[in-house]
């Protein structure tokens, strides 16, 4: 059966021609659908006019508004849904749509101040906001329970981990029985490069274990636990590569480089391959895209041995886990082994076939069952 399939996509944010980046991981996604033949039109809430970014057509809420593009899509998908866009929007138009697809990436329906580890000290934080920032999640959490009961029959549901689809069912009260067949977990998929290349283990090596952060002022990063397992590793040889102010307050081990910068992708695997790990500790995630591209990249990688990392790196041989909390960790023995390890078949648990590529067949599904 031939049929052309067209979407709106909401995003909060989007990417422009000028070369400002915003919510990557969508346009990412628009791009692959584009390839294999759907329509895709944006709609994103901070655009204040129409443009095109690389063959996609991009609208303002205004535009929308006064064209009503909505009536000829199949499909409307709302990534990272929160209250002051989307369901707004949903709420006033929704009713053009026959199906609506959720995607839920991270702190969408989650209590932050639950999840999310505390800042490090010099990290000024404005106590006031934080407490309103507890009590707006109480309200979300309320109204989205309420939306998604409301809105759940012609709703689908799909999570980038099963980690937060556990967080959703516990944090909404919508049981999985209730939407059973309407709920889905697709990770996230990696970079082409990350699944069209391969880690370089005959390359020469600079270093023993890498770790790449865009931020490193973020504490969910751990940039003080690669130090700590740095101070208790004086043998090897440390890399961080990040932009922020931590080595400001904080001494730098003696065996730790620091260089001051963020990567592009063609860089971050030129940095891998002079390394013989790489080193991405995390205190929270729903999935983490950036340690899913290097284990996927086939470098051996250490995270930290949390539930979503388990749940995320099964299944993968070159990943090994510490536990955050030691005092000291010695990472000697999984060094070793994985200096053992031989060439294997690339995993592809987060390659295009199983990641977008299954987006694609719900959303035709989807099409073919209207």
């Amino acid at each position: 059966m031939s049929y052309k399939l067209k979407i709106l996509v909401l995003a909060t944010d989007y990417s422009e021609p000028n070369g400002r980046v915003a919510l990557a991981y969508i346009h990412s996604r628009n791009k692959e659908y584009l390839r294999e033949g759907i329509d895709v039109d944006v709609l994103s809430f901070a655009a204040e006019t129409d443009y095109i970014y690389e063959n996609i057509p991009v609208y303002s809420l205004e535009s929308y508004k006064r064209k009503l593009i909505s009536n000829d899509y199949d499909i409307l998908v709302s990534h990272a849904p929160n209250l002051r866009n989307h369901l707004r929007f949903i709420k006033k138009y929704g009713y053009r749509f026959r199906k609506v697809v959720f995607f839920f990436h991270g702190h969408e329906v989650l209590r932050t101040a639950e999840i999310y580890p505390k800042p490090y000290p010099y990290i000024k934080q404005n106590l006031w906001k934080h407490a309103l920032r507890c009590v707006y999640d109480e309200i979300k959490i309320k109204i989205l329970k309420r939306f998604f009961r409301r809105i759940k029959e012609k709703s689908y549901f799909v999570f980038v981990s099963q980690w937060m689809a556990n967080k959703f069912h516990e944090t909404v009260g919508i049981t999985p029985d209730e939407i059973r067949g309407k709920s889905h977990i697709i990770y996230n998929c990696v970079g082409r490069l990350f699944q069209d290349g391969c880690y370089d283990r005959s390359a020469s090596k600079k270093y023993d274990f890498i770790t790449i952060r865009n931020n490193l002022d973020g504490s969910k990063y751990c940039i003080d636990i690669v130090c700590r397992i740095a101070e208790s590793n004086p043998r090897f040889k440390f890399c961080v590569v990040g932009k922020g102010d931590f080595f400001r307050y904080y001494d730098k081990p003696k065996n730790l480089e620091w260089i001051d910068d963020n990567l592009s992708h063609d860089e971050i695997v030129d940095y891998l391959n002079k390394a013989y790990c790489a080193l991405l500790p995390t205190r929270a995630d729903a999935q983490g895209v950036m340690a899913c591209e290097v284990a996927t990249f086939g470098i051996p990688l250490i995270t930290s041995n949390i539930e979503i990392c388990q749940e995320i790196f099964q299944g993968f041989d070159n990943v090994g886990f510490i536990n955050n909390d030691e005092e000291t960790i010695d990472i000697s023995q999984l060094y070793s082994r994985f200096l053992e390890l031989k060439n294997t078949k690339k995993n592809d648990k987060f390659l295009l076939h199983n990641t977008v590529g299954k987006e694609i067949s719900l959303f035709r599904e989807l099409k073919e069952y209207d």
